[in-house]
């Protein structure tokens, strides 16, 4: 979903135009590189309303952006209700550890592209007064209690996604090219047009890796690639 922070930043941008709109509230997001998180209240819109104007309008942008066509997402968005006041709040700490989790970093407040740092400042996107006020009536108190739930170790399960794909590191791209091609990535920009084109095919089927992230480890443009 997302190549690079230009793009992340786009789509912050299109739920705060939605949110006017359709006069929902957000309570938590997260930006992972090939999936989002995000828990919403509904406002004069149903959801499914709501995630077709964000949707479509980010993968509009998108598509234009890097001379594309076609559909970026997999599937429908997969969505639960709920209901109680301790699974609202599971469902926030659990969106805030994604990152964690998924192995990007160590510490909650160290992701840029969650609203957990939003809680402690002034929020740019999420409707926090609510929340806060479940912790304490006080307002300083209650965020203090808020990072002190949002960092405790759990084993939360919420709305679970099969199949989503693996993150992996550019070194590891680098020697699954190595061994599959028998090349260093770098030089595979230098190979024949028809060569090159297979390999990068070949390449694109890797699970977990991104266009943005083939282009910078072998030097081909993004563009080329998009294009295969």
């Amino acid at each position: 979903m997302f190549e690079d922070d230009e793009d992340r930043e786009k789509l912050l941008q299109t739920l705060i135009r939605y949110k006017e709109k359709c006069e929902y509230s957000i309570y938590a997001y997260c930006l992972m590189d090939n999936h989002i998180h995000l828990l919403l209240k509904e406002g004069k819109e149903p959801l499914e309303q709501i995630m077709r104007w964000i949707s479509g309008s980010y993968v509009y942008w998108y598509n234009k952006k890097y001379e594309r066509i076609g559909n970026l997402f997999q599937d429908r968005f997969k969505s639960e209700p709920v209901e109680t006041e301790s699974y609202f709040l599971t469902v926030i700490r659990y969106i805030h550890q994604n990152p964690i989790k998924a192995g990007m970093i160590r510490n909650i407040k160290d992701y840029r592209w969650s609203s957990y740092r939003e809680y402690s400042v002034t929020p740019k996107i999420i409707d926090k007064e609510y929340v806060l006020k479940i912790f304490a009536k006080d307002n300083d108190i209650a965020i203090e209690l808020f990072v002190k739930f949002n960092k405790e170790n759990n084993s939360d399960e919420c709305l679970e996604i099969e199949g989503k794909k693996k993150n992996i590191s550019d070194d590891e791209l680098r020697r699954i090219i190595k061994n599959e091609f028998k090349v260093e990535a770098w030089t595979l920009q230098n190979e024949s047009k028809e060569k090159k084109e297979m390999m990068l095919k070949k390449a694109l089927e890797i699970e977990g890796i991104s266009t943005r992230q083939l282009a910078r480890v072998t030097g081909v443009s993004a563009n080329i690639i998009w294009k295969l």
